[in-house]
């Protein structure tokens, strides 16, 4: 995902930041990280408020598996709904939760 691509899917947040992020990209709105794009993946920012909106939405939260103990790691990013990412409006909801989510985590 091209950072121009990036951008207009935050329009309705604001203006967002990119930077280079463990092999993929950090998206940070007001200082704060809203989402990232791990393997060519959307993912946005959520906690144990916003995380039930995601899984009611069939998204999918990000996991991987731990090198030194092989045990199942979950990450607090959330896959975006599809619907989305033809329809800013909605998009604009989706991030002001990520952001939400950013702003209770304080960074």
């Amino acid at each position: 995902m091209d950072n121009e691509r990036i951008e207009e899917l935050f329009e309705g947040l604001g203006p967002v930041s990119i930077r280079k992020l463990f092999g993929g990209k950090g998206i940070y709105f007001d200082g704060v990280i809203v989402a990232i794009v791990i393997g060519g993946e959307l993912m946005l920012k959520a906690d144990a408020e916003s995380a039930p909106d995601f899984e009611a939405a069939g998204c999918l939260q990000w996991t991987y598996t731990g090198s030194r103990h092989g045990k199942l790691v979950s990450m607090p990013y959330w896959s975006v709904p599809d619907s989305a990412f033809d329809d800013p409006d909605e998009m604009a909801i989706w991030s002001r939760r990520a952001y939400e989510a950013a702003r209770r985590a304080g960074k």
